[in-house]
């Protein structure tokens, strides 16, 4: 069974920054997967900003995120993390990390087979 827990959601100051992780179990992430992070802010559509390509360590931001947030992996823990710094208050919201296994192929992936149940991440003084 393949299980996607994500971590260390919080409360932070504008400004400010947290570390999100996403624990894999069931699938071995430099298995060729691609692990994407998502959020969904109340009333708003979910959206995509990163993805990172465990075989070959690429990674994908949107513009939204690029420059303030960088994701990186850890094999040895089967661990993906997000590391958001000078954060606004436009990112709070639900942050969710997906996989799909991909063997070739640019990212970011159209879809994702697997998702966490989401982390909050609340940004304000």
């Amino acid at each position: 069974q393949v299980q996607l827990v994500e971590s260390g959601g919080g409360l932070v100051q504008p400004g400010g920054s947290l570390r999100l992780s996403c624990a894999a179990s069931g699938i071995t992430l430099d298995d060729y997967y691609v692990i994407g992070w998502f959020r969904q802010a109340p009333g708003k559509e979910r959206e995509g900003f990163g993805c990172i390509s465990f075989s070959d360590g690429n990674t994908y931001y949107a513009g939204s995120v690029k420059g303030r947030f960088t994701i990186s992996g850890d094999n040895a823990k089967n661990t993906m993390y997000l590391q958001m710094n000078s954060l606004k208050p436009e990112d709070t919201a639900v942050y969710y990390c997906a996989a799909i296994r991909v063997i070739t192929g640019a990212i970011p992936p159209a879809s994702y087979d697997y998702w966490g149940r989401g982390t909050q991440v609340t940004v304000s003084s």
